[in-house]
């Protein structure tokens, strides 16, 4: 990241991909071993939650389709029935559980590769020593954040099935109804890319600023404005090749799809590498952007600022100012 500030205004979707990349090939070795540690793990969860799912539920939709022929009252009956709850408990204890991981890694993974990309672009020596011994205080930030995030997408969320139902019982269902349900929808689609737009990049204003929780998408909101396209064609673009690789790990690993067990295992080989690239990909696009946005708005950073404040003493992360980080707007 060796650009002049107000030159990163102008890298657009190529440029900042271009950027990325070489962001991950000036520190390969610190960005390897925090895939491998924190990255992998989180590819290896998400992989295999795909694979225990649909055992689970495909366990649950055979004993339902049993029940539904069985007579009620009989003890057949009720002992499906109590295999069907058991079931559905482990079914739900294990989203649960996968969840809870998923969050973990996920909040672990994005301290990681922000803290380095800040590092670098201060000039300064990152170690993977230091990153780890600073992600543990970012992660306790990242969770505010989320949790801030998680409360907006459930708010989001219950308003539109409170808007679905109310026109549902009020309007009925005609053709012309549809079409207007499928504008709901779209608009729906819309604004939940766009609380999701605000949230990535609030998660590395948490890291990079000194605010957190609703502050930090507050500051995400504004700083987005004018780089919304830019911000959801990379986002959609993500999401599609991360959608490619399930598809591929459904279908074929654990589908089979007619394939051969050393087919199945090439393809699973290939989705275990390829998702780890991609999740580190995305968390280094992701902070990019966020130059990109200040320097958009004519918000300069001061380096050796930002250099200070990520110092670690005696272990606890100094949190950045955002007095000392941005300076006065520039012109250009």
């Amino acid at each position: 990241m060796d650009r002049e500030q107000e030159e990163n205004q102008f890298l657009g979707l190529f440029g900042i991909y271009k950027e990325s990349n070489k962001i991950i090939t000036s520190c390969s070795k610190t960005f390897s071993q925090i895939a491998l540690t924190l990255i992998l793990p989180l590819s290896f969860i998400f992989l295999i939650h795909i694979d225990v799912s649909n055992i689970l539920f495909r366990k649950i939709m055979i004993n339902t389709e049993e029940i539904i022929d069985t007579p009620q009252g009989t003890p057949q009956y009720q002992k499906l029935s109590d295999i069907i709850s058991s079931e559905w408990t482990t079914f739900l204890l294990f989203k649960l559980v996968y969840f809870t991981f998923l969050l973990i890694f996920s909040l672990l993974s994005t301290s990681a590769v922000v803290y380095t990309i800040a590092s670098i672009y201060t000039a300064r020596d990152v170690s993977f020593k230091t990153v780890m011994s600073v992600v543990p205080q970012v992660w306790k930030r990242l969770m505010v954040t989320f949790l801030c995030t998680f409360l907006a997408f459930s708010c989001y969320n219950i308003m539109a099935i409170l808007v679905f139902i109310i026109w549902t019982l009020l309007i009925g269902y005609n053709s012309g109804v549809v079409v207007i349900l499928i504008i709901i929808g779209i608009l729906y689609f819309v604004g939940f890319l766009y609380l999701t737009v605000v949230w990535q990049l609030a998660s590395v204003v948490t890291i990079l600023e000194d605010c957190y929780g609703v502050e930090a998408m507050m500051k995400s909101n504004e700083l987005i404005k004018g780089k919304m396209g830019l911000s959801i064609v990379i986002f959609l673009m993500l999401s599609v090749s991360i959608f490619g690789i399930q598809f591929l790990f459904t279908k074929v690993v654990v589908g089979g799809w007619g394939l051969s067990l050393v087919g199945r295992t090439v393809s699973g080989i290939l989705c275990v590498v390829l998702l780890p690239h991609l999740f580190l990909f995305g968390l280094v696009i992701q902070t990019v952007l966020y130059f990109v946005c200040k320097s958009y708005h004519h918000q300069s950073i001061d380096k050796s600022a930002l250099s200070d404040h990520l110092e670690v003493y005696h272990g606890e992360y100094e949190v950045l100012k955002d007095k000392d980080v941005q300076l006065e707007n520039y012109h250009v």
